[in-house]
């Protein structure tokens, strides 16, 4: 049901928002920018807000479990990638998460990688920018107030545990550079380029069995026993991680692998243009692998060609990039780690799958995706 004075779409004017800062976030300077850029737009186009400062890993997650979301017409997250992954767990996990995953939730860079963010603003066709002129981009957009939905990835590892990712999942190289980084994060953005350096004087092979499911193949192929959940959506294209994939699945032959990414946006940071086929549609992610027997010199063209979004132009027959609904990918050692948004997850079996225009962001300018077929029933309209 539509809320009162929120048409579909669109965040009421004038506006509640609850904002959630991260004040140690990359530079460490997030407080300091939302005083001096943030508060003066959003005071102007008549968003009031609330600002609360996170204080230890968890807090947001924490925060949103407890909050009485009436109270807002939208969340607000100022901080990397970290934080809104905490938001949107916290959200999950209330006894409530039905209604409450359709809190339309805003993104504003106040961390060192902010994909999200960068992903973002270029939906809303601006210049692929950084710093203060990403901020002020996005502060723009929430002014504007116009919202589209996003979708879901839904996480299961071998362990038990169940989560969900807005962003990504990486295995290898570029989960080593994200976390080994995390030292530079003073350095802001540039972190990324030193821990890639340094990874690539050590490049790693890592080894395991990666399976996935292809667009083309989704359509009317659902497992009779779908893995349970606990909580949250129903993931109908899983079977549980001690069974073999279904038939219809994808598995690839090889097992040694540089790394492994499940993107559902387009960048990697603000300015790694990791998918330059653009915005997924509903129910898609992009997966990228690179084999192992790359050379370190085409691997460093790659993500230097990455910064525009002109690394798929080389062609480089070690790197494969597949649009999917669902992936598993099973560690055949407890060697290297995952990043989930940026956040470290320890080595096990994975899989997920996602779920189409699953929560609300606000987000200007190009049009929502659309469902690769005809959606019997629409989106839920954000509260």
């Amino acid at each position: 049901m539509e809320p009162a004075g929120c048409p579909r779409g669109l965040l009421p004017r004038p506006c509640r928002v609850l904002v959630l800062l991260n004040p140690w976030s990359g530079k460490g300077k997030a407080l300091q920018l939302f005083r001096s850029l943030v508060q003066p737009l959003l005071e102007e186009a008549e968003v009031s807000f609330k600002l609360v400062l996170t204080e230890r890993q968890n807090h947001a997650r924490e925060l949103v479990c407890a909050e009485e979301l009436g109270h807002w017409d939208a969340l607000v997250v100022m901080s990397g990638d970290g934080l809104m992954h905490e938001v949107v767990n916290g959200l999950m996990e209330r006894p409530d998460w039905e209604t409450a995953i359709r809190k339309p939730l805003c993104s504003l860079p106040g961390g060192s990688g902010n994909a999200l963010a960068a992903s973002l603003n270029y939906y809303a066709g601006y210049e692929q920018v950084t710093n203060e002129d990403l901020l002020i981009n996005c502060t723009l957009v929430l002014c504007r107030r116009r919202l589209s939905p996003m979708n879901l990835l839904s996480l299961h590892t071998a362990s038990g545990l169940q989560l969900y990712s807005v962003l990504s999942l990486a295995w290898g190289f570029v989960a080593d550079v994200d976390l080994e980084s995390e030292k530079y994060r003073r350095l802001g953005e540039i972190r990324f380029t030193v821990g890639t350096i340094f990874r690539l004087a050590t490049l790693r092979v890592y080894q395991g069995q990666l399976a996935y499911l292809p667009v083309g193949e989704a359509a009317f192929r659902i497992p009779a026993s779908p893995a349970p959940a606990h909580r949250g959506p129903v993931d109908t294209y899983l079977v549980p991680l001690g069974e073999p994939v279904p038939p219809h699945w994808t598995v690839v032959p090889e097992e040694d692998f540089v790394l492994v990414l499940v993107l559902l946006h387009t960048h990697l940071s603000t300015e790694m243009f990791a998918a330059p086929m653009g915005r997924c549609e509903a129910g898609v992610m992009h997966l990228f692998y690179v084999r192992a027997g790359v050379s370190r010199a085409m691997l460093l063209r790659l993500f230097l060609a990455m910064q525009k979004g002109k690394h798929m132009e080389y062609d480089c027959p070690y790197l494969v990039h597949v649009p999917v609904v669902a992936f598993r990918l099973e560690p055949k050692t407890r060697r290297g780690v995952f990043s989930v948004d940026g956040e470290l997850m320890s080595c096990e079996a994975v899989q997920g799958q996602v779920h189409p225009n699953y929560f609300w962001m606000v987000c200007g300018g190009r049009d929502a995706p659309s469902r690769r077929e005809p959606q019997q029933t629409p989106p839920p309209e954000p509260l």
